[in-house]
């Protein structure tokens, strides 16, 4: 049964309760609930199109990005592809109850560390739908409640699809309070929600820098920090052209206006002649705008010329920076400056600029010879992803099931006392 809840405080309540019940599901009953909610979603596809239309429209009136309105936009496919995620996510294992160490004391008491459900777990985000469900549906297998706050942009998308999934947990008889959604409330409730501690036990922001800034400096709950994207691919003196041009193209065009999307390119003063030009002209090809050092600009036509700010920008669209550096010492302290620790790749056929790169850069993910559009929890085999960590306690990189619990040490004895 749905309780009416007047305020942002009541809904982030009625989780709570909930999320006590939906702590205790086993195994196949949050695999079944989840199997409903993606029908649900399936069968619902006209309706949650229809209000993304009404979302979309809304956004190009008062001039929301072009980036923002990609994020936003859920076309049939994309419903589908929402859909099949709540699928894979619901045959992924059951990540409570998990034995994590276990021990015997010399008193003879046993000690066991499991995974439990953190309990309510709160996200703030902006015009992006798919997580909408992609949080909901991580939680609640976790065991979790979840209490979401998506912003006004999607505000008619995310209640279609909230709708929904409440409708899916109420026809299979669990409570449909475990997804709130404060999106009602406005900003209110959004500042209510970084403010509900003791209520909400974790908060996962999602969206701008600043959004993310917001949240983290002014949230009394505990925050899992999710981190803007400026993307940094290295091309060293060994990258066979090829991977060079496919994985740079692939990296910034395959869907640009994601935090995975590379922003800059950095190419080592050895291979500069031989890959600048043909990656740039792939790029223009492309559609992109390529910002450009003064190499660059000498190297290739077309080039617009780059300024420091363009080291600093996370894009999110079709427009790349492109620098031409000494060696790789130069290209990693351009990283360190410059990068939010989120994806860095370097594209190489020499075994020790790998081994360094892999170890000595500090972001969430590293990696060599590949596209970092793969920094992502469905392409990781997580189903979906809370969000990209790019801080260091608790969770790293994209945020699964696991990243969902926390741990209780169980301690098992026979009378023992201690001395």
């Amino acid at each position: 049964m749905t309780t009416i809840a007047t305020t942002a405080r009541e809904r982030m309540l009625l989780a709570k309760d909930a999320s006590r019940s939906i702590g205790l599901l086993d195994d196949a009953t949050k695999r079944e609930a989840l199997l409903a909610i993606a029908d649900a979603i399936a069968a619902g596809q006209a309706e949650i199109v229809d209000a993304n239309g009404e979302d979309l429209a809304r956004g190009r009136e008062s001039g929301l990005s072009e980036a923002l309105q990609d994020r936003l936009r859920l076309d049939a496919p994309r419903v589908a592809a929402l859909a099949a995620a709540v699928r894979d996510i619901a045959e992924l294992p059951d990540p409570v109850g998990r034995v994590l160490d276990e021990r015997t004391l010399a008193n003879g008491v046993t000690l066991t560390k499991v995974a439990v459900p953190f309990g309510v777990v709160g996200s703030i985000y902006e015009a992006r739908p798919n997580v909408t469900v992609d949080i909901a549906a991580l939680a609640l297998r976790s065991g979790n409640a979840v209490v979401l706050r998506g912003g006004s942009a999607a505000a008619r998308t995310n209640a279609a699809l909230v709708s929904a999934m409440r409708g899916a947990l109420a026809d299979r008889g669990l409570d449909p309070e475990a997804i709130q959604t404060i999106d009602d409330f406005g900003r209110d409730g959004a500042r209510e929600l970084m403010h509900a501690r003791g209520v909400v036990d974790v908060l996962v922001p999602r969206g701008s820098a600043q959004l993310i800034e917001t949240v983290v400096t002014e949230s009394s709950v505990p925050v899992i920090e999710t981190g803007a994207g400026i993307v940094h691919i290295v091309l060293d003196e060994s990258a066979p052209l090829e991977w060079a041009r496919d994985i740079v193209v692939n990296a910034k065009t395959q869907r640009p206006s994601v935090c995975n999307a590379v922003e800059t390119v950095l190419v080592l003063r050895g291979a500069a002649q031989r890959l600048v030009p043909p990656v740039v002209a792939a790029l223009q090809a492309s559609g992109v705008t390529v910002h450009g050092d003064d190499s660059v600009l000498g190297l290739a036509d077309g080039v617009t010329a780059a300024t420091d700010e363009d080291w600093s920008t996370e894009y999110l669209s079709l427009d790349i920076a492109m620098r031409v550096v000494d060696d790789l010492d130069v290209a990693l302290d351009h990283i360190r400056r410059y990068s939010t620790h989120h994806t860095e790749s370097i594209i190489t056929q020499d075994s020790a600029n790998e081994a360094r790169f892999l170890a000595e850069v500090d972001s969430a993910v590293v990696m060599a010879n590949t596209s970092t559009r793969f920094t992502d929890g469905g392409e990781f085999g997580f189903g979906a992803e809370v969000g990209i960590s790019t801080q260091k306690l608790h969770a790293r990189g994209p945020m699964g099931l696991a990243e969902l619990t926390s741990t209780k040490w169980l301690a098992r004895g026979a009378g023992q006392v201690r001395a």
